[in-house]
């Protein structure tokens, strides 16, 4: 049952401070969201925010579990062609394993760069790493049982060790580091 993919939930909220040239941004603005080459989704096009757009937009995408970034390319649609205002690569350890569940939303802002790697804006959204269909319907009925269970008898709070299922005790290993001897 294992997936080569996860979804993502990512919801594009503004943009600051977004240029052309060194003049602020008129209007006609829109994000792509890239996990790879073939998968990308599009907000709509922001025909009012100017250099401060607004979209507050949720971008449902797979994202492979191979891949270590996430890319936000900001565009500004022009008469004769799409111009691309600034890119920020996200890596994917941001808002995607060490301490962070699934199903945990992340609000975060990055600086964008322009083609030739200029500061040109700050993007905001928030990402939420979806759970798999079968593990969701597993912790879906789980809290249906528990939820006839006694406020007062609550189970005690674990961390999952080495992967989902592998719920245990963290013991540390002393290494010796040849730098403090």
């Amino acid at each position: 049952m294992a997936s080569s993919s996860r979804t993502l939930e990512i919801t594009v909220l503004s943009c600051e401070d977004l240029r052309i040239d060194g003049k602020s941004v008129k209007k006609n603005t829109y994000v792509v969201v890239r996990t790879d080459h073939l998968n990308y989704r599009t907000t709509k096009i922001d025909t009012e925010g100017g250099s401060y757009p607004s979209w507050n937009q949720n971008l449902l995408i797979d994202m492979p579990l191979h891949e270590r970034f996430v890319t936000l390319e900001v565009n500004c649609k022009m008469a004769s062609s799409d111009r691309i205002i600034g890119t920020a690569r996200i890596p994917v350890t941001d808002f995607m394993g060490g301490y962070l569940p699934d199903n945990y939303l992340n609000f975060l802002s990055y600086r964008l760069r322009d083609s030739r790697g200029v500061r040109n804006g700050i993007v905001n959204i928030s990402v939420k790493v979806k759970l798999p269909e079968y593990l969701s319907s597993k912790n879906n009925k789980k809290v249906t049982e528990n939820s006839a269970c006694s406020t007062a008898s609550k189970p005690p709070l674990k961390m999952p060790i080495g992967g989902e299922k592998n719920f245990g005790v963290v013991a540390g290993i002393p290494v010796w580091n040849i730098n403090y001897l």
